[in-house]
């Protein structure tokens, strides 16, 4: 097995599903919007300065779920996909998953942002594998809390760790593609990390260790 991993958030995608998710959220009252706006935009800050307190952003991005019957949140995905996410997934993001896939090679995107979210958007691109937050849900809805490790920073290494653990063989190559700095662990571990339209602290760290820089934009 020869394995290529996405980071999706700015990477696969041409923006931020978990914030444009909370936006599309307040432009459909789901949530009262100045507050839950000015709270989201300040997770997202934080995130890009390589700070966001994880279990705190979880509690506040993951109580939408928990507030809305799952059936109404499916409706209001599908719209968010359409609106939202289908601009952000450029021709370069397909054509890179497409070598990939061509090659044989096996496909995973690995995000911090929640599986509610991102199960979808990875069907979309057509890739099987997907390990990302897992909401919990219990009788028939989310509660608001998660399940597991989150899959930020050294989260994302100890989930591929144990998804490897459940593979037949290691993989003979990986792969990973990153803009974020938050992604440095796990970009050191593979045998070839790619920055793709990196975060200036990412693209000084790859230039200083010679690695691919790509733009998928």
């Amino acid at each position: 097995m020869k394995l290529a991993i996405f980071d999706l958030d700015h990477t696969l995608l041409a923006g931020d599903s978990d914030y444009a998710w909370g936006q599309f959220l307040a432009r459909v009252g789901a949530v009262d919007r100045e507050e839950y706006e000015a709270r989201n935009r300040a997770f997202y800050e934080d995130y890009l300065a390589g700070t966001l307190d994880i279990d705190a952003f979880l509690k506040f991005s993951l109580s939408p779920l928990a507030a809305h019957d799952p059936a109404q949140l499916a409706v209001w995905h599908e719209q968010f996909m359409m609106e939202m996410i289908d601009p952000m997934i450029t021709p370069a993001s397909l054509e890179l998953v497409a070598k990939h896939r061509e090659k044989g090679h096996t496909l995973m995107i690995i995000t911090a942002t929640n599986a509610f979210i991102t199960r979808p958007i990875a069907k979309r691109f057509g890739i099987e594998h997907l390990l990302a937050t897992e909401p919990e849900f219990v009788n028939g809805r989310y509660t608001g809390n998660y399940v597991g490790t989150p899959t930020f920073q050294a989260g994302k290494v100890t989930a591929l760790e144990r998804w490897l653990q459940n593979q037949p063989q290691p993989p003979e190559q990986t792969w990973f593609y990153s803009d974020s700095r938050n992604d440095i662990p796990l970009l050191e571990r593979v045998d070839h990390p790619v920055a793709v339209d990196p975060d200036p602290y990412l693209r000084a760290h790859a230039e200083s260790l010679g690695w691919p820089i790509i733009s998928l934009r």
